[in-house]
């Protein structure tokens, strides 16, 4: 028996008519969020690897919130995409729609990131 595969065209219309009612700077953390979706990791993957040491990126004093996950990104690339994803676009989405301080949303950012990193030392440690 054959399955026809839902359509997608409906849900990248109703996304595309979003994006288009935002600002410049809100399009750019959409497609920043998005790529950072579309990047996540196989989780036994990162299993398999030694845990490398962050590699710390100065952050700069105007820094903006997608700016921000990239260079935490970067910083903690040990770290799930998949296990901040939640903390994360919580965060996005009180800057973006609630119109949250950046500077205090990247501290909160900073924080999360840190944090999962820590766990997973703490988890290799527990492990070796």
């Amino acid at each position: 028996m054959f399955v026809k595969p839902r359509s997608t065209a409906p849900r990248e219309r109703r996304l595309l008519d979003c994006f288009r009612r935002l600002s410049p700077e809100q399009q750019d953390t959409l497609v920043a969020f998005a790529e950072f979706l579309a990047e996540r990791t196989d989780p036994g993957e990162a299993a398999r690897q030694p845990l490398p040491a962050p590699e710390p990126i100065p952050r700069p004093a105007e820094e903006s919130v997608v700016k921000a996950i990239k260079r935490l990104t970067h910083t903690y690339p040990m770290v799930e995409r998949s296990k901040v994803l939640g903390e994360t676009s919580d965060l996005v989405s009180q800057h973006v729609l609630k119109g949250r301080e950046a500077a205090a949303v990247i501290d909160d950012l900073e924080a999360i990131f840190r944090r999962h990193y820590e766990r997973l030392v703490e988890e290799q440690g527990a492990d070796g």
